[in-house]
């Protein structure tokens, strides 16, 4: 965005705080600032009661009361944030080394980390051959973990997705492809967005010899390639257990499209799926 653009959006942020009565110390100076606060995925699920043409709002931890006009407002700051976003994909290239396509249906599983698994989740929903995407835990040594305990980062666990996918309709190597294209920035180290910690850091989970091979041969193919600014930091590790979040933690994007959180960070990662990918969306 140009200097100038952001000074607009700092501006009509001032004027959100002036309408809500927000104090300097608790509203952002800056547009980034503005939009990290509202759209982070623990502040997202505080931010949710409409009624009668007003809006109670969680913004850092403040509650506060907003018009149906500052609504729009808002509406409008996240608009232009992901038409500046939805763009910013990198052209990643089909890996070199892949599993064949098989000759008959059947089922293989694959686990990926890489931000909130609500956006991981919404990405890999769309992809043809995709039989089931699940929201989880995994690489941590605590046993039946919940949200709250790997929020603290003390677990070891990062939210993941497993998927259960058709090996004769989309490959392990696609599935990377589209893991490393749209659904995640693999160049972010413990964190993505505005989600930071281990939790949210970049892994490819594998099952079997095939499954690293091909992960790790990728990497290093992206690299040589210079196809990111900076260095891949995904994690190739085993699969040791894979723990199912909570209920409330599956198909979220799907339940709650105009979650300011979905709209900001997930929704164009499905967009760019669906531009770059159209073969394989569905």
């Amino acid at each position: 965005m140009t200097t100038s653009f952001v000074l607009e959006l700092t501006v009509m942020a001032a004027l959100l705080s002036a309408d809500v009565g927000l104090s300097t110390s608790t509203m952002p100076l800056s547009f980034a600032g503005f939009a990290s606060t509202i759209t982070g995925e623990t502040s997202a699920e505080l931010v949710t009661l409409m009624s009668e043409g007003s809006k109670v709002a969680f913004l850092g931890g403040c509650m506060s009361r907003i018009s149906i006009r500052m609504s729009a407002m808002i509406v409008l700051l996240l608009a232009v944030a992901v038409a500046c976003r939805a763009g910013s994909s990198a052209a990643v290239p089909p890996p070199r080394v892949d599993q064949s396509k098989a000759s008959t249906s059947g089922k293989e599983t694959a686990a990926v980390a890489g931000g909130c698994f609500w956006g991981i989740q919404a990405v890999f929903q769309h992809v043809k051959g995709v039989r089931s995407a699940t929201s989880g835990y995994a690489g941590g040594a605590t046993k039946n973990p919940d949200y709250e305990s790997v929020s603290t980062g003390r677990t070891g666990h990062a939210e993941s997705v497993e998927m259960v996918y058709d090996p004769s309709e989309v490959t392990y190597g696609q599935l990377l492809q589209i893991f490393f294209s749209v659904a995640h920035d693999p160049t972010e180290l413990n964190r993505q967005g505005p989600d930071e910690g281990t939790q949210y850091r970049s892994v490819i989970f594998y099952r079997n010899d095939e499954q690293k091979k091909i992960a790790e041969a990728y990497i290093a193919q992206l690299n040589q390639a210079k196809v990111f600014p900076q260095a891949i930091v995904t994690q190739v590790v085993p699969l040791e257990a894979f723990y199912r979040a909570e209920g409330y933690h599956q198909n979220y994007a799907a339940l709650h499209p105009d979650n300011p959180y979905i709209v900001y960070n997930d929704a164009p990662k499905v967009e760019n799926l669906k531009k770059e990918f159209p073969a394989l969306y569905r």
